[in-house]
Parts: structure tokens; C-alpha cells; sequence
């Protein structure tokens, strides 16, 4: 375990990446409740189990404490529910969940990887800038909800 953590991926249904997305998605709907915008977070951040390409979940001796996955989106490779539990924050954990999933993409041919976020996310918006991500346009299907940031990276 090096770093006090180690990366495994599991399939997108393990159960503890399965809890790890719902405390992400739960802590999205605590950010986001007073914006109006929220009300389509559910429908435009849903994710097909069959469009994920891989998902990781980072475990420490405590168990889980990170989660990311990749999926293909209109064509293109997105990163998906990147987490750290709020204990873990600070750890590299996040680090090496982006640098997996940058190899990921590398594997399957991509020259590129987007994410998408949102703009109270002040902590993942300077973490992505810090890796070389840069934004471009909103891509579907978060058009709707008017708080979406969207990044790309060359690879």
C-alpha cells in the first residue's frame, strides 16, 4: 500500500463503488440545493453501466476513501464520479484516481479525456487547472444545468 492507499479496479457495480458514487452524488445535491439548475442534475448525470470503460476505487486500511470511472459519452472519454471522502482529501488519493484514469483513456486509444463539473466545486476546479485541464464548451447533456464547467485534456 503505497501512500497509505491503494487503487483497485472493480466492476462498476462492487458495492463499495456503488456507495461512494451515492456520497458523491449526495454531496452534489447538498452543493447544488438552492440553485434552480439542480432540479436536472439528476437526468443529465445519470451514468449507462455500459458505456463505463473502467472504475477504480481507492482503499486504505479503513476501507474505500476514493472512487473514479470512465465512460464513453457521444464519442469521446469522460471522467465520472471522481471522489474523495472528506477524510482522505489532501492524500494524493485524487491524484493518482485522475492519473488512472488518464491511462485509462490512453489504453483506449484517446487523445483526449473531458470532465465535467460544476462551479461551486471551488477545490476540484483548481485540481483539474493544476493537471492541465482546460475548459471548452459545454457538451451535452449538461446544458441544462446552468452551474456545468466542462475541461478537456490533451493526452
Amino acid at each position: 500500500m503505497s501512500g497509505g492507499y491503494e487503487l483497485e479496479r472493480v466492476p462498476f457495480e462492487h458495492p463499495d463503488a456503488v456507495a461512494l458514487r451515492a456520497e458523491h452524488v449526495a454531496f452534489g445535491d447538498q452543493l447544488y440545493a438552492s440553485d434552480p439548475a439542480a432540479a436536472h442534475r439528476s437526468g443529465a448525470e445519470g451514468i449507462d453501466p455500459s458505456s463505463v470503460v473502467t472504475t477504480v476505487v481507492a482503499y486504505a486500511e479503513a476501507g474505500p476513501i476514493g472512487h473514479a470511472c470512465l465512460r464513453r459519452l457521444d464519442g469521446q472519454l469522460e471522467i465520472k464520479r471522481m471522489y474523495v471522502v472528506p477524510g482522505s482529501r489532501g492524500s494524493g488519493v485524487a491524484d493518482a484516481l485522475l492519473s488512472e484514469m488518464e491511462d485509462a483513456a490512453c489504453h483506449e486509444g484517446a487523445q483526449r479525456i473531458v470532465i465535467h463539473t460544476g462551479d461551486r466545486q471551488h477545490a476540484a476546479l483548481r485540481f483539474y487547472a493544476r493537471h492541465g485541464y482546460t475548459p471548452i464548451p459545454i457538451y451535452p447533456p449538461y446544458e441544462q444545468a446552468t452551474y456545468s464547467l466542462c475541461f478537456e485534456k490533451l493526452l
